[in-house]
C-alpha cells in the first residue's frame, strides 16, 4: 500500500482519488480471544471488506487477548504506531477500561475510524414488577436507591453498570453509589435470575435478552437508543421518556496514532462505504446488531464524549478517584 500511495502523490492524485484504492494485505486485531465480539466485529467486517472489493484479497484477523483489549492497545501504540494497513477492533468496553485508567495511554494515542453499529442496551424488569416505567424506577431510587437490585453482565463500573447509572442520574438520582448491583455471567443469567425474584431490574444488550422479550417474559421500561430498533420498534426510547440518555455497546475500529491524514480519511471512506452496503446491513440485524454510522471526526468526538461520561460517573461510585 505504501509504495502504491507513495507513486500516486508524486505523480500528484489527491486524497478524493485515493480513498477509491482498495488496501493492500489489510490486518485486523481482535483484542480477545476467538468467539467474543471483537473477534466477531474483525471477522464478518473483514470478510465483507474483502467481499466488497475494498481491500484486495482477505483481511488476516489477529487475536491479541489481554487486559479487556489493553495488551492490543499497547502493542499498536509501542510497534505499529504508523501502520496504515491496520485496522483494530474496539467497542464502548474498551473506551470504559481507557476512563477508568486500565489502559496504558489515553485516547489520543489511537485514530478513531468509526462504528457501523451497536448492541442496543435495555433496562428491564420481570412482567410482573410494580415498575412500569423509567419514571417509576426512577421515583423508587431517589426515595431509597438500595429500593431495587440491579444487574447484568459486567462488574460494578463495568458498561452494563454505567449505563444504568446513567439513566439514573439523567433522572437526579444523587446517590448513585448506593445502588445495588449484581453481577451475572450474561444478561440471560441475570434475567432468569430476575423472573425467580431474586433481583428486580437487569441492565443488558438487547441481543443477550432478545428471547425473553418475544416471549413477554420480561418487560422493557427503556430501550437506550436515539430512535426506535427495528427489531422492537413499540419498545419505549428512554429519549422518549425525557431522559436524554443512550446507552450503545457499539463495534468499531481505532487505527495508530501515526497513521497519516490520507491513509485515515481513506479507510473512513472504506468503512463507510462498507456500512452502505446490503450486504453489512443483513449482517449486522441478522447478528443482532443495529446498524449506526458515527465515522472520521464524529465518530472521534463521540468517543471523547463517552470517555469524558464513564470517568465522571466512575468517580461518582469509587470506582477511579
Amino acid at each position: 500500500m505504501k509504495l502504491k500511495l507513495n507513486s500516486l502523490r508524486a505523480a500528484g492524485i489527491g486524497a478524493a482519488m485515493l480513498f477509491a484504492l482498495p488496501a493492500v494485505a489489510a490486518e485486523c486485531i481482535a483484542p480477545a480471544d476467538p468467539g467474543g465480539g471483537w473477534d466477531f466485529t474483525c471477522r464478518e467486517v473483514g470478510r465483507l471488506l474483502s467481499a466488497e472489493g475494498l481491500v484486495e484479497g482477505n483481511v488476516q484477523v489477529t487475536n491479541m487477548p489481554g487486559g479487556v483489549g489493553a495488551v492490543a492497545f499497547a502493542n499498536v501504540a509501542s510497534k505499529r504506531a504508523n501502520d496504515a494497513e491496520l485496522l483494530v477492533a474496539t467497542s464502548t468496553v474498551g473506551i470504559t477500561q481507557i476512563a477508568q485508567g486500565k489502559y496504558p495511554a489515553d485516547i489520543d494515542t489511537m485514530r478513531w475510524l468509526a462504528m457501523l453499529g451497536a448492541d442496543v442496551g435495555v433496562i428491564a424488569v420481570a412482567k410482573d414488577s410494580p415498575l412500569q416505567s423509567v419514571d417509576d424506577l426512577v421515583a423508587a431510587l431517589k426515595a431509597d436507591p438500595t429500593s431495587v437490585v440491579t444487574s447484568g453482565s459486567s462488574g460494578a463500573g463495568g458498561w452494563d453498570h454505567i449505563r444504568l447509572l446513567l439513566l439514573a442520574q439523567a433522572g437526579g438520582v444523587e446517590a448513585l453509589d448506593q445502588i445495588r448491583w449484581v453481577q451475572f455471567d450474561g444478561g440471560s443469567p441475570a434475567v432468569t435470575q430476575m423472573m425467580g425474584g431474586q433481583v428486580g431490574l437487569v441492565s443488558t444488550d438487547l441481543g443477550e435478552i432478545k428471547g425473553f422479550v418475544e416471549s413477554g417474559d420480561i418487560r422493557v421500561l427503556a430501550v437506550l437508543s436515539d430512535d426506535p430498533i427495528s427489531a422492537f420498534p413499540d419498545l419505549p426510547t428512554a429519549k422518549s421518556q425525557g431522559y436524554d440518555v443512550t446507552g450503545y455497546n457499539w463495534r468499531g475500529f481505532y487505527t495508530g496514532g501515526g497513521v497519516s491524514d490520507d491513509d485515515y480519511n481513506a479507510w473512513v471512506e472504506r468503512l463507510k462505504t462498507l456500512y452502505d452496503s446490503a450486504a453489512w446491513q443483513e449482517t449486522a440485524k441478522n447478528s443482532g446488531l443495529e446498524p449506526i454510522w458515527r465515522g472520521g471526526e464524529e465518530f472521534t468526538a463521540y468517543v471523547a464524549e463517552q470517555k469524558e461520561q464513564m470517568a465522571e460517573i466512575s468517580r461518582q461510585i469509587g470506582v477511579i478517584q
